[in-house]
């Protein structure tokens, strides 16, 4: 049920998307500087897109934008997930050795009932 409802809203999200796209196709003149900058500076780069590009470009790159700042704002959390995944995995390991060590059971009867069953 929610699989059909994610692309019932996908497709009406490239519905609206495709019909936006084919609404804005005036071309539009972007301008690296603004004309007094450009002038002082000699130097004036410019493109003329389509405004439905412009605006898909503005949203592709503040959301990527978005994903980078939160990927830099997480890495606290995963250094520290990962410093304390590689002290369980040590943990385990001493652990394991310890019951290795001192898994022999006095009694005859208490190793039969401990001994690891096999499969």
């Amino acid at each position: 049920m929610i699989r059909a409802l994610r692309y019932v809203l996908l497709a009406l999200l490239t519905i609206s998307l495709l019909v936006m796209a084919s609404a804005n196709r005036t071309p539009v003149t972007m301008n690296l500087l603004p004309d007094s900058f450009a002038t002082l500076f000699m130097f004036n780069w410019q493109i003329e897109l389509p405004v439905f590009m412009v605006l898909f470009l503005g949203i592709v790159i503040g959301v990527s934008i978005g994903f980078v700042w939160e990927w830099l704002r997480e890495y606290k959390h995963r250094r520290t997930a990962s410093t304390k995944t590689r002290e369980v995995s040590k943990l385990e390991l001493e652990l394991a050795a310890m019951k290795d060590q001192t898994s022999l059971p006095q009694d005859d009867v208490l190793a039969l009932l401990e001994r690891p069953k096999s499969r």
